[in-house]
């Protein structure tokens, strides 16, 4: 029987939990001590776990701009919309909030909810224009400067879920929501509005007349090829979604763009470690 008292200095589990235990105990670790011994903790840890604690780490680093939808992704309902186009944006969407603006995006007026706007359909059996201004929530304005922690403390604290980011003029640069920090803790959150897993390219509404798919990271340049008749190179890149990242040469935000090989491709999901959806265009030929 072993009667020696567990490491401390180990990089075994005993000595990895004993460290965060005498951590506790003293003084406060610096943020580069707890990612080492993060870091050290990997074969301990789920991958999941470890993803999750780097995420919590990494939040309080990570600025708003970095994972903002930006202002052209933003899907807004106009204030002078009628009621069936305003259901419509809802239906496509799939979204449960919607910023209200009035002669352009810089001009946000508020937030709308489409359960409100769904209350005044049914009260009024859809006969009567509704005053989105009776509707409207106050929305948060925040700074692209800001830090997601900072952010998801004062979503906390307020309950509000979106918030509209501007840059240092004032003008609207985009919007982030409570699930946007969220995910860049625990990774993508899907919902039953995304693409089913499985399915690696699906047709999308066309956009200003251009034939649209929505294409996941991981479709392989063999499939894509095979699906849409070209010839992209597949030597230096498998997925679709290392092309990008190979041509633009880093991680993508969302919202950025890409043309190559006669496709337009826009980052539509991606976190701090991967891009998950692209939205990809077919250039059209002048006939």
């Amino acid at each position: 029987m072993n009667d020696k008292p567990p490491s401390t200095s180990g990089t075994g589990a005993t000595g990895v939990f004993a460290r965060v235990i005498r951590a506790i105990r003293g003084e406060p670790w610096s943020r580069e001590e707890i990612q080492g011994l993060l870091q050290q903790s990997e074969s301990v840890l789920d991958p999941e776990e470890h993803e999750m604690l780097a995420g919590v780490l990494e939040v309080a680093e990570t600025q708003v701009r970095d994972v903002m939808v930006p202002r052209s992704r933003m899907v807004v309902i106009e204030r002078d919309q009628g009621l069936n186009e305003m259901l419509d944006v809802i239906v496509e969407s799939g979204h449960s909030r919607f910023p209200v603006i009035g002669e352009d995006r810089d001009e946000v007026l508020g937030v709308l909810l489409a359960k409100d706007l769904l209350k005044h359909y049914r009260d009024s059996d859809g006969r009567e224009e509704p005053d989105v201004s009776n509707y409207l929530r106050p929305v948060a304005v925040i700074p692209e400067s800001k830090r997601l922690n900072a952010l998801l403390k004062e979503f906390r604290d307020s309950h509000s879920h979106m918030a509209i980011v501007v840059d240092e003029y004032g003008g609207v640069s985009g919007l982030l929501t409570i699930e946007d920090v969220l995910e860049e803790i625990v990774g993508e959150i899907d919902d039953e509005h995304d693409q089913e897993e499985g399915v690696f390219i699906l047709p999308d509404k066309d956009k200003n007349g251009k034939p649209c798919f929505a294409v996941r990271a991981l479709t392989r340049i063999e499939d894509f090829n095979d699906y849409f008749g070209c010839e992209l190179d597949d030597e230096l890149y498998d997925t679709v979604g290392g092309l990008v990242m190979h041509e633009l040469g880093r991680l993508p935000r969302r919202g950025e763009r890409l043309e190559f090989g006669g496709f337009e491709f826009v980052v539509i999901r991606a976190d701090r470690r991967r891009i998950d959806t692209l939205q990809v265009f077919r250039e059209t030929k002048p006939e």
